[in-house]
């Protein structure tokens, strides 16, 4: 199979993804960025797709300038493990000559575990990816299903949801420690709205989304923004 460039955002819940991947690399500079998505690009479009287990790759530019968000979705980990033995060095090195410098800040291993929105979207695209980061203090996973069921509780009772919210997919890391939060806006601007209205987040000031931020052994919040920049698929 050869490999294909993508407009299209992914399917966060299609059910054949077993092993979805989330890392970050920091590239430093609007222009860096930009030359590590198109050497990615050029490092994958000239080989085969590297094996039947991987559904998608996706690049994302962070809106802090600095750094680049990578998504895979693979079938299972061994699979990907498979891959790292045999494929992926190759792409490193062609990347790394294009672009030296890139620091990797870490591969996160997650389950996809539920997901929400509208019932009708209306077609829209997503402008703007907004990524929430959830960290506990220690492996749980019964507080990290927990946590996700408290927010989907909040947010089914939101008296005054954003428009601009398309929808959100909760990932649950593989160590138990953390909570990952994919979540589509229309655009930037609607997510800052979102945060700048009464309330701590983009939720109203409810005993519900109190409970939320205030969960046992929560230990940090973190959130970024980020521009889908790189679609790869098997063609």
């Amino acid at each position: 199979m050869t490999t294909r460039r993508t407009d299209s955002h992914p399917d966060l819940a299609d059910p054949r993804v077993g092993a979805p991947f989330f890392s970050t690399w920091r590239v430093g500079t609007p222009l860096r960025q930009r030359q590590s998505v198109e050497a990615i690009a050029g490092a994958w479009e000239r080989r085969s797709w590297p094996a039947d287990d991987l559904l998608g790759y996706h690049v994302y530019s962070g809106h802090d300038a600095s750094t680049l968000l990578h998504y895979s979705q693979w079938t299972s980990e061994p699979a990907y493990e498979a891959f790292v033995k045999t494929r992926r060095q190759e792409r490193v090195d062609e990347i790394e000559t294009a672009v030296p410098g890139i620091e990797r800040l870490g591969l996160g291993r997650y389950r996809h575990y539920r997901s929400g929105g509208p019932a009708d979207r209306g077609g829209r695209v997503p402008g703007c990816i907004v990524i929430v980061d959830i960290e506990f203090e220690g492996p749980d996973p019964d507080r990290q299903r927990a946590w996700v069921d408290a927010v989907f509780e909040a947010l089914e009772n939101e008296p005054a949801p954003h428009p601009g919210g398309i929808s959100a997919h909760f990932h649950l890391s593989t160590d138990g420690t953390r909570v990952l939060n994919y979540a589509e806006w229309d655009s930037a601007q609607s997510h800052i709205e979102a945060l700048a209205a009464p309330g701590d987040g983009i939720g109203s000031a409810t005993a519900l989304w109190q409970r939320v931020q205030t969960w046992p052994g929560l230990k940090s919040t973190t959130v970024s923004r980020y521009d889908h920049a790189l679609g790869l698929v098997p063609d």
